[in-house]
């Protein structure tokens, strides 16, 4: 069996767990890893790889599976698109899926490539359980309650902002899909704390949510990459009321993230070319082995 070959395009939390899952995953192979400084003070870990700055310089790589910040994920899929390599994406700003699933839809189609975004649990694995929820209750309400954890996005989001030197950013749910944002911050000498809170409140990841900002003198006594979520609908099935249906889950975060995006990238070798949410992909391209074997274990 010829295996996937997967390059990993950044190397934070989300890229080293990512890793792990690859490592784990008998159907693929790493291709490298490609960080903005190179092989240049690499991680021991990633010895046994090929370390470079540019995807280019890494040998017949099937997909890319993007571990960078959300903002900067349209331009790295475009320009890998365009190399007619797939990607796989955790891009997690809700409102913005649609505008950037048509962008990437032109460039995979003009790539000859898969597109896959939005792949980690939530938006992501969590989106399939939603689905699968409204399609078995579809007249009702769903609400979506995350953590208590700390949020990759929203500490990646605080960790941009001008003024910060090291930050956390907890989710805590209060119920029926709010939620509060406990975001702890190191500020850099010569800020004021008032303006860099007042910067990250304003940012388009805390602007509708209830935000408090704290400054803490060590960020990383607080750090914990535990998180949850709790799926909940409620609603009718035909013309019977009270279906009450609820998924849980406690999870790592950037574990199961990187485990979503090898799931993803496996899934992206069977599409056509375009762009396409998880919801989109059949559920069985997700998993590893026979396909006869799957649907007799799995039905």
């Amino acid at each position: 069996m010829k295996k996937i070959r997967a390059a990993i395009v950044g190397y934070g939390n989300i890229g080293h767990y990512t890793l792990h899952a690859l490592e784990a995953a008998p159907d693929f192979e790493v291709a490298g890893i490609v960080r903005r400084n190179g092989a240049e003070n690499q991680p021991a870990e990633l010895a046994a790889y090929p370390v470079v700055k540019d995807i280019r310089q890494l040998k017949d790589v099937d997909v890319a599976i993007l571990a960078t910040p959300t903002r900067s994920v349209e331009a790295y899929a475009k320009d890998i698109l365009a190399l007619g390599i797939n990607t796989v994406d955790s891009f997690d700003i809700h409102t913005q899926i649609t505008s950037l699933r048509r962008s990437l839809d032109e460039s995979a189609r003009a790539g000859q490539a898969v597109s896959v975004i939005s792949a980690g649990w939530d938006p992501g694995s969590d989106s399939v359980v939603r689905s699968l929820m409204q399609a078995i209750v579809p007249k009702g309400i769903s609400y979506t309650n995350f953590g208590p954890g700390m949020s990759m996005g929203h500490t990646v989001a605080v960790k941009a902002i001008d003024g910060v030197q090291a930050a956390l950013s907890m989710t805590i749910p209060t119920g029926t899909g709010i939620h509060r944002r406990m975001v702890y911050i190191e500020v850099k000498d010569g800020y004021r704390f008032e303006d860099v809170a007042a910067a990250i409140k304003a940012d388009p990841y805390f602007a509708s949510d209830e935000t408090h900002v704290t400054q803490v003198p060590c960020v990383d006594e607080l750090l914990d990459m535990g998180h949850g979520v709790n799926l909940t609908r409620k609603g009718v099935s035909g013309k019977t009321q009270n279906q009450l249906l609820e998924f849980n889950m406690r999870i790592n975060n950037p574990a199961l993230t990187g485990q979503v995006l090898v799931c993803a990238a496996r899934a992206s070798m069977k599409q056509q070319p375009g762009c396409y949410t998880m919801i989109e992909i059949p559920v069985i391209d997700l998993l590893y082995g026979d396909r006869e074997e799957l649907i007799s274990h799995l039905v």
